[in-house]
């Protein structure tokens, strides 16, 4: 077999660096059990992972997500935020920002006034009921 060179795989993936450091991901995939998918050819586990990006047997897009999820501690998921509609419906507090064209002005706050019925009311409907021996 011919050496795998980094001329081979540099028209895969542009950045040298980035050459190296899927490789080595990879590498470290195959070292843990990921099955290859070309023959090993009694190759390492290094040159293994630079055939099957040279051979395109792998995207790199796909080893370079993989690579970012791997190095991941916090995953942050994107909730979306509550429309203020709904909140004033809901007897919440509705929070609203006035931008003028300076971009840079502090955020401005308001909130929504309840009366005091109201708030008792809102309060009852939070607490669950007592338990009591007639149940």
């Amino acid at each position: 077999m011919a050496r795998v060179t980094v001329e081979d795989c540099i028209d895969k993936v542009d950045n040298r660096f980035e050459l190296v450091l899927l490789a080595s991901h990879r590498a470290r995939q195959i070292s843990q059990g990921a099955a290859i998918t070309i023959d090993r050819d009694n190759d390492k586990n290094p040159v293994v992972a630079l055939r099957e990006i040279a051979d395109e047997t792998l995207s790199p897009d796909d080893l370079k997500e993989d690579l970012i999820h791997s190095l991941q501690k916090h995953v942050e998921v994107d909730e979306p935020e509550p429309d203020p509609a709904s909140l004033i419906a809901a007897g919440g507090v509705a929070v609203a920002s006035d931008r003028d064209e300076d971009e840079d002005a502090p955020e401005t706050v308001t909130f929504d006034q309840m009366s005091e019925e109201e708030l008792l009311a809102g309060i009852e409907g939070l607490v669950p009921p007592e338990k009591s021996d007639d149940y």
